[in-house]
């Protein structure tokens, strides 16, 4: 994993998922890099070895950065509901600013990729698990949501209701509003998992 990136390497990555975004993984080659940034080839080579390279750099970059935030999020002295609604608008917010990342865990082909590839991926959603669990597992000792189902179960509730609604937006190619689709998803899914008192 990356521990720090380069200023440079970060304007190579945001340019790879700019391609990833317009021509897929299959357009994404070295040249087309070095075209699109107008470098030499050996000027991106002087910063990555390869395409996987780059590939996995800007989900490493990824990982970091929701890392980051989310953590940032679990520190609020606010409740967990609070804490759940501000994390999953923190998601929209930076997709929708960047796009190009949700390309690059969505895109065809990018999973056969490579196995390590793969295993960052898994890194990406480890990061996602490991906030939301945190917040759902204070919310289920508060009683704010539900103790019927664990917290595992409801964690898989809610991030394979996030990951459709990002594969959603990526398959409509971004046209409708992410933020609006994801308010309402995330004020459906706090129906299902909130505590109801009988």
């Amino acid at each position: 994993m990356i521990e720090a990136i380069s200023v440079r390497q970060l304007e190579i990555i945001d340019a790879a998922g700019r391609i990833l975004t317009a021509s897929g993984v299959s357009g994404l080659t070295i040249k087309n890099l070095a075209n699109e940034m107008k470098f030499s080839e050996g000027a991106i080579y002087r910063h990555f070895t390869s395409k996987e390279e780059i590939i996995i750099a800007l989900l490493d970059y990824l990982s970091n950065d929701m890392d980051e935030r989310l953590a940032k999020v679990n520190s609020f002295e606010v409740g967990p509901e609070e804490k759940f609604v501000s994390l999953f608008q923190n998601q929209f917010s930076f997709f929708k600013k960047n796009p190009h990342y949700v390309v690059a865990v969505f895109s065809d082909g990018l999973l056969e990729a490579s196995q390590r590839i793969n295993e960052t991926i898994l890194r990406v959603m480890d990061v996602k698990m490991k906030h939301v669990k945190m917040i759902v597992v204070e919310g289920q000792k508060k009683k704010v949501f539900t103790n019927e189902i664990s917290a595992d179960e409801i964690i898989s509730i809610v991030l394979g209701t996030f990951r459709l609604q990002m594969y959603r937006w990526r398959v409509a190619n971004f046209k409708f509003d992410i933020k609006k689709n994801g308010d309402k998803m995330i004020q459906s899914v706090l129906v299902l998992i909130k505590h109801c008192s009988k």
